[in-house]
């Protein structure tokens, strides 16, 4: 027999073995399914801390044993501001049919509600009715808890005592912001302090409703999170730098471009543990059996630099306090 022959026993043979293998290995392939995560964030691609807070969220599902392109594929949509643009692109992306979808926000949330009733959301950083269990296909990571309202009056109290005015820049769709507000006004009629709202739609509604109440009593300004105010990021550090408003932010971002100071949840840690949601979902666990987490980590952050132009002198008690202080 030529070697490159074979006996009609070792082929059976060989065609036995290969069929016995068929299964392993079609059990392989399935083992190795790619698994799709979608991602919607209410910013555009250039927010350096979206950027970090979703770089912190991927460094942990590959800790996790998640390989992009290689058991795992991403589909991030970088939304806007812009309802419509988050409505559209929450379709896009359910439409693709995801495994789980990481969400941020209210507003992102909200958009998706109509669109899918069965792919799991995680929420990066938002607001679900029930902690203990949500039911449903959300589950995740509330960002903020409404006693935050109290503190932001407090600690602009703090650094300007004489103070007897604020504003809150909000966001009048935001399901969460009569609660906030709420809180807010009540912590400040406490200390004496008049609280007017102001509506953040566009660049103009803020512009002419900062620099109106400037003109008034003195006045401090408190951000409550929500996508406009990431947008409008610049001009409210540029209004409040003009026109001399002590302020507090909810986010570290802001007091980095030159606002005041900030105190509100560790983001980088919300998303480090909304990738701990995500591979339990992919693992097969419901969003249903999973309970909303509050935030564990807050951070205060100073502007040193800009407490200067603004004449105020910062107390020892929160200087001691604070988790970073930028000078």
């Amino acid at each position: 027999m030529q070697p490159n022959q074979l006996k009609r026993r070792d082929l059976i043979t060989l065609l036995g073995s290969a069929a016995a293998a068929w299964p392993l290995a079609a059990h392989a392939q399935q083992a190795e399914r790619v698994r799709r995560i979608g991602i919607l964030l209410p910013a555009t691609a250039d927010e350096s801390q979206f950027q970090a807070w979703v770089g912190s969220f991927l460094q942990q599902l590959t800790l996790l044993g998640w390989s992009i392109g290689d058991n795992v594929r991403i589909d991030t949509r970088w939304a806007t501001a812009n309802a419509t643009e988050v409505r559209r692109h929450a379709a896009e992306l359910a439409a693709l049919a995801p495994d789980v979808i990481l969400a941020h926000g209210a507003s992102s949330v909200l958009a998706l509600l109509p669109v899918t009733s069965t792919v799991p959301i995680v929420v990066g950083a938002g607001i679900v009715d029930s902690l203990a269990r949500p039911g449903g296909n959300i589950t995740g990571f509330g960002g903020f808890e409404y006693g935050l309202g109290s503190k932001w009056v407090e600690h602009l109290k703090e650094i300007a005592p004489g103070m007897v005015r604020m504003a809150v820049l909000r966001d009048p769709a935001n399901p969460g912001g009569p609660a906030l507000f709420g809180i807010i006004q009540a912590v400040a009629t406490s200390l004496k302090v008049e609280v007017t709202p102001v509506n953040m739609r566009d660049a103009d509604e803020i512009e002419r409703a900062v620099s109106a109440l400037a003109r008034s009593s003195p006045v401090g300004l408190i951000i409550t999170p929500n996508p406009f105010a990431t947008v409008h990021r610049d001009l409210i550090i540029a209004l409040a730098a003009r026109h001399s408003l002590p302020s507090v932010y909810y986010d570290r971002s802001f007091v980095a471009a030159g606002g005041l100071m900030s105190y509100g949840p560790d983001f980088l840690d919300l998303y480090r543990r909304a990738a701990s949601y995500v591979d339990r979902i992919l693992k097969g666990e419901k969003p249903r059996d999973l309970p909303v987490q509050a935030p564990v980590k807050y951070e205060t952050v100073l502007n040193l630099k800009t407490a200067k132009a603004l004449g105020l002198a910062i107390p020892e008690m929160m200087l001691v306090r604070a988790d970073e202080v930028i000078e």
